[in-house]
C-alpha cells in the first residue's frame, strides 16, 4: 500500500514519507492507494483486548512500511505512561438505552486531538529514523482551539523537530488560550494571527504550497510538514476510536458483532467524521455518517445539496472548533466516492480557491448521502441542549458535543431511525469551555465577577467532574508567548522564528 495525491501527479510514497511530507507537491492531501478491509472475526476479536491492542492492530493494516515492533513502541508511547486519565483511553458513556457517548477528552489537553496528536510525533519520529532523513522538520499548524495545544505538547522537545501554531486573535476560548500561550518547550512558538481560523489555515497552505520559500527553508536545513488532519499521520489513528467504541458496545451487551451503529460527529474540518468513513470502508457495520454543524453550517449545506460555498457570514460561536467555512478534508472524501477521480477534485478545489465554491453535482452527491446526514445547531439551540441533557441525565457537556447530542435527536425525527444505536462523539472536556457551559447551567449573576479559574471551580461544584490537573495549573502557568501577527506576515514569522 503507497499514498498517492488527491489532486493527482506523480507522487507514489510509503506511509512514513507521507507523513514526513503532510502535504502533497501540488497541494493535495495523501490518501492510501488501497483501503484494508476486515470480518466479524478481527471485530470480535477486539471485544476483550486493550485500547493499545485495538490501535496496533488497526494502524498495521495502513502503516504497512512500519515493522509490528515500529507500531507497537509507538502505540504505547503515545498511550501508555498514564497519559490518559483512564485506562480505557476513549470510554463509552451509556448516556440513554440507544444513546452512547464516546469520550475522547481523557488526554494531557482534555480534548479529543489528544488521540492522534499524542501518536503522530511518534509516528513521525520514526519515520524520521526509517527514511533516514537529515533536515530539521518544521511542523506548521492552523489551529482553531484543541489542536494547537495537543501538538504543541505532544512534539515539545522532540529531536529533530520544530512547532508553530497559528491561532485566530480572538477564536479561541480563553482556556484554550491560555493553554498555548502557556506553552513550554525549547522547539515551540506560538502565534496569534489577526483573523479567523480559515484566515489561519490558508496562511499555512500558502506557506505548504510556495515552491520558492520551501526550497529556501530547505537550503538551510528545515522540511515543512504539518500536525493538522491533511497530515495523514493526523488521520490514521482517529480511526481507531471508532473501532475501539464498536468493541466497547459490544462488550457491554448494547450491540452484537455485526449490527449497525450509528456514528454522530461534531466536525469543522471533516477529518473527525472522515476517519469514520475510513472504518466503514474496511468493514465497521455503520449505518449513517450523522454530520453537525454549529452556525457556520458549510457542511450542513454541502451534504445536503452537493454545493460547497463558503462565500457566507463567518460566525464566532460558542463550540470556536467548528468555526471553520473550508473543510480541508472533505476533498479525501470526494476522491474516494468519485473512485479516485484526480482530476475530478483538482478542478473542484481550483474552483474552491478562485470563486470560494463548487457542486459536486447530483450523481456524486447520492453517493454521499447514502451514508451521511447533516444537521447544525446554533449558539442558544446548544446552550438550551446543555441544560436539557444535564436536568435529564445528570451529564454535562461541552458545547461541541452539545451540538452534536442535539443534532442526534433531529436525525432520529427526521429519519425515523429510532432502533440504531447513536455513538456521539464527545470532542472535549465541559472545563474547556467553562463559561459557555455555565451559562447554560446557571443563572447570570452568579458568573458575574469570576474569572475563568473561579468558574472551573465553579463548574466542578456543579457537574461533580474533578477539574483535570493541567487546567487548573494554567491560573499560576507564566505567559510564554506573545507574538501577533498579520495573516500576510506568517511566512516571514516562522523564518524570524527558524533563525532563533
Amino acid at each position: 500500500m503507497n499514498y498517492v495525491s488527491t489532486r493527482g501527479g506523480s507522487e507514489n510514497i510509503k506511509s512514513a514519507e507521507a507523513i514526513i511530507q503532510g502535504l502533497s507537491a501540488n497541494g493535495g492531501l495523501f490518501v492510501p492507494t488501497e483501503i484494508p478491509t476486515i470480518d466479524e472475526a478481527f471485530l470480535s476479536g477486539l471485544t476483550n483486548i486493550s485500547y493499545q491492542d485495538r490501535a496496533k492492530q488497526v494502524l498495521s493494516r495502513f502503516l504497512v512500511d512500519y515493522t509490528q515492533d515500529e507500531i507497537d513502541a509507538c502505540v504505547m508511547a503515545a498511550y501508555g505512561d498514564n497519559k490518559f486519565d483512564t485506562t480505557e483511553i476513549a470510554p463509552v458513556y451509556p448516556l440513554r438505552e440507544k444513546d452512547a457517548v464516546l469520550e475522547l477528552w481523557h488526554g494531557p489537553t482534555s480534548a479529543f486531538k489528544d488521540m492522534a496528536l499524542q501518536l503522530l510525533p511518534q509516528l513521525l519520529s520514526t519515520a524520521l529514523k526509517k527514511t533516514g532523513e537529515k533536515s530539521e522538520i518544521v511542523i506548521l499548524v492552523a489551529t482553531s482551539g484543541d489542536t494547537g495545544k495537543a501538538a504543541l505538547e505532544g512534539f515539545k522537545d522532540v529531536d529533530q523537530i520544530k512547532i508553530a501554531v497559528f491561532y485566530p486573535q480572538n477564536g479561541v476560548s480563553e482556556i484554550q488560550r491560555r493553554q498555548m500561550i502557556t506553552q513550554e518547550g525549547g522547539n515551540v512558538t506560538v502565534l496569534a494571527v489577526k483573523g479567523n481560523f480559515d484566515d489561519a489555515q490558508t496562511g499555512v497552505k500558502r506557506i505548504f504550497n510556495d515552491t520558492v520559500y520551501n526550497e529556501e527553508l530547505h537550503e538551510d536545513g528545515f522540511k515543512l510538514s504539518s500536525a493538522n488532519s491533511i497530515n495523514w499521520g493526523r488521520l490514521v489513528p482517529q480511526i481507531v476510536y471508532y473501532f475501539s467504541a464498536y468493541a466497547d458496545l459490544v462488550k457491554k451487551g448494547t450491540i452484537a458483532v455485526g449490527d449497525k451503529v450509528n456514528f454522530v460527529v461534531p466536525t469543522g474540518n471533516f477529518g473527525n467524521i472522515l476517519a469514520g468513513y475510513y472504518a466503514k470502508r474496511m468493514g465497521l457495520p455503520v449505518n449513517k455518517f450523522v454530520c453537525a454543524s454549529n452556525a457556520n453550517n458549510v457542511l450542513t449545506d454541502f451534504l445536503r445539496t452537493g454545493v460547497y460555498d463558503r462565500n457566507r457570514t463567518f460566525h464566532k460561536t460558542a463550540s470556536p472548533s467548528m468555526d471553520i467555512l473550508i473543510s480541508s478534508n472533505l476533498e479525501r472524501l470526494l476522491y474516494h466516492v468519485t473512485d479516485g477521480n484526480d482530476a475530478q477534485v483538482a478542478l473542484w478545489m481550483q474552483s474552491l480557491n478562485e470563486t470560494g465554491r463548487y457542486d459536486v453535482g447530483a450523481e456524486v452527491l447520492a453517493k454521499i448521502q447514502e451514508l451521511f446526514w447533516a444537521d447544525y445547531a446554533d449558539d442558544e439551540t446548544t446552550l438550551a441542549n446543555i441544560r436539557k441533557v444535564f436536568d435529564e441525565t445528570h451529564y454535562t457537556m461541552d458545547t461541541h458535543t452539545s451540538v452534536a447530542e442535539y443534532v442526534a435527536n433531529t436525525y432520529r425525527t427526521a429519519s425515523g431511525d429510532a432502533d440504531t444505536v447513536n455513538v456521539i462523539l464527545s470532542t472535549a472536556s465541559p472545563y474547556k469551555f467553562n463559561q459557555s457551559v455555565l451559562e447554560a447551567l446557571v443563572e447570570k449573576d452568579t458568573l458575574e465577577g469570576k474569572d475563568e479559574f473561579a468558574m472551573l471551580d465553579c463548574l466542578a461544584e456543579i457537574s461533580g467532574l474533578i477539574v483535570p490537573p493541567a487546567l487548573a495549573s494554567l491560573k499560576t502557568a507564566p505567559i510564554r508567548h506573545t507574538t501577533v501577527c498579520a495573516k500576510e506576515e506568517m511566512p516571514e514569522v516562522v523564518k524570524a522564528y527558524l533563525k532563533k
